[in-house]
């Protein structure tokens, strides 16, 4: 049987879902990979006088804790913000403040003359806030910023924010504000790799093992690829490896190994035991950003001993 909390997860991640379907069809893109975040804190309300589409002419407020969702979300270009709200009943509520193109959100900014996509030009700001069931096919308006600051990656971790809205060429006007604080901002994914300064030969086979540790500050699933050559009188010995797997965890260095067949050696190729050179790269995508982050080119004189 379920309980309250798997019951009400169940319905947030369903809520999530169809909000990211539905956003992908009407609302503006945002430029720069966007990013959501619950917000921890906050409320967003608005009210509108009678004929006022949007707001049915009422006045609304929600509060982070009372829905079953409060998002936040930003590219990381720092040019937008948006707000999504799902409320107990499902219903969707979205906001999205966005400055011209090529310019990010400003402390204590006004923006004025916005309006929607696509019917704004990259130089004017946009403006769209709706429902399900209350969404303009046009609109004009202004908001400000009152403050707005950041984590890493575009994570907005704070905002403040005014907006007035005319929908569908109405002159009566919708008024809402938002207030919002997120979480701390997860620590910037970061992580090292170590060569080994020996590596083994199987001199029947032909195959080589090397290897080293990786060093991360939050776990990451590190993606390695690399090569080692040696140089010899009748030429260069070549092996390559790549898309090898280290699941890295804080803490200890974490050990790995790579054994290199013949099958992926440059043809001709015949390692000895003896000095070679290793060459090792590492990637990782950061769970909470996103970011693809890598350890740098690692070069390492090594020496091949048999198996």
């Amino acid at each position: 049987m379920f309980n309250s909390v798997s019951v009400r997860n169940l319905a947030r991640a369903a809520a999530v879902l169809t909000t990211a379907v539905s956003m992908a069809v009407t609302v503006a893109p945002l430029t720069g990979t966007a990013q959501a975040n619950e917000a921890v804190s906050g409320s967003l309300g608005f009210s509108g006088e009678p004929g006022e589409f949007v707001s049915d002419g009422q006045s609304q407020e929600f509060t982070a804790g009372s829905v079953e969702m409060f998002d936040v979300s930003g590219p990381t270009n720092e040019n937008a913000a948006g707000v999504t709200i799902v409320t107990p009943e499902g219903k969707r509520w979205s906001l999205l403040l966005q400055a011209p193109e090529g310019q990010k959100l400003a402390d204590g900014a006004t923006y004025t003359g916005a309006s929607r996509w696509p019917y704004a030009q990259p130089e004017d700001p946009k403006l769209e806030f709706g429902a399900d069931d209350r969404w303009c096919n046009n609109s004009t308006g202004s908001f400000t910023i009152s403050h707005i600051s950041y984590g890493p990656y575009g994570y907005i971790r704070e905002l403040d924010a005014t907006f007035e809205q005319y929908c569908n060429g109405s002159a009566v006007p919708l008024r809402g504000e938002v207030h919002a604080r997120t979480a701390e901002p997860p620590a910037e994914l970061a992580i090292a790799l170590n060569l080994d300064p020996k590596g083994t030969i199987d001199t029947k086979s032909g195959q080589i093992t090397v290897g080293g540790s990786a060093t991360c500050n939050k776990p990451a699933r590190i993606s390695l690829s690399g090569l080692v050559y040696q140089s010899q009188k009748s030429g260069e010995a070549v092996g390559r490896y790549e898309d090898e797997i280290v699941a890295c965890t804080p803490g200890d260095p974490v050990p790995w190994k790579v054994t290199i067949p013949v099958t992926a050696m440059e043809p001709g190729t015949d390692f000895r035991p003896g000095t070679a050179t290793l060459r090792g790269f590492g990637k990782s995508d950061d769970r909470d950003y996103p970011v693809t982050v890598d350890a740098g080119d690692n070069i390492s004189q090594i020496t091949l001993v048999r198996s």
